[in-house]
């Protein structure tokens, strides 16, 4: 059985972008031949429970962009507490707020919201950010942060602003990532690869170095003709 990714679509336009980009890398984990190394599935947020989406097996969980706060993003946090101590989950940016609400963060109104604004992002150089320059730029579209000092001890930060802003966030001893910044965004550098290093954190054999932008011949499976919800 062909391993998938399970993208928990919180009802955004940036859900497709970052589909894109995992089909690429299917693409490219099957050795360039046609065939996708995983499939990428793709459920919004209120189509399936945590239980359902656990019984997919998915060999990593990507929680999107979305309108709204953690406690309007359906399933996403449910997801992170059930499944985050076995499976690999990377949060963006409302993804990334259901982290840190989920382990008893604070997510609260940033002193001014930002939308498409390009930032330098320092980071630690561990896990996702592997050889990712630092800093490196990327793209913000956000009026939400998770607070720094509200942060639980089962979570450190992996990525902030020159200001000290949370840009990212690691759970200490379970594989769930969290990115404030759009890694999908045209303007975020090395977001193809940021990504690539989360499929290899998940077991998928992705190229480290895959950097390239997404191709049109990602393979994303309609979570509907599974028989198991649907976008």
């Amino acid at each position: 059985m062909m391993a998938s990714v399970v993208v928990i679509d919180n009802y955004d336009s940036f859900t497709y972008n970052l589909v894109q980009y995992l089909g690429a890398l299917a693409e490219e984990a099957g050795g360039g031949r046609g065939e996708a190394g995983f499939e990428v599935l793709v459920f919004r947020n209120d189509r399936l429970d945590a239980g359902a989406l656990e019984a997919l097996a998915p060999a990593a969980v990507v929680i999107s962009p979305g309108p709204g706060t953690p406690a309007q993003a359906g399933v996403g946090l449910e997801v992170i507490r059930r499944l985050g101590p076995r499976v690999p989950i990377l949060g963006v940016c409302l993804g990334h707020q259901c982290i840190g609400a989920a382990y008893g963060g604070v997510v609260r109104r940033a002193a001014s919201p930002v939308h498409g604004k390009v930032s330098s992002i320092f980071h630690d150089g561990r896990t996702i950010f592997r050889g990712i320059p630092n800093p490196f730029q990327a793209t913000r579209y956000h009026s939400l942060i998770v607070e720094r000092a509200s942060l639980p001890e089962e979570l450190e930060v992996s990525a902030y602003l020159e200001d000290g802003t949370v840009m990212g966030v690691r759970h200490r001893e379970h594989p769930v990532e969290g990115v404030q910044f759009h890694p999908e965004s045209i303007l975020t550098t090395y977001g193809r690869q940021i990504l690539a290093n989360f499929l290899r954190l998940a077991g998928l054999a992705v190229e480290a170095h895959a950097a390239a932008g997404p191709s049109r011949g990602a393979m994303v499976a309609d979570a509907a003709t599974r028989g198991a919800g649907g976008v």
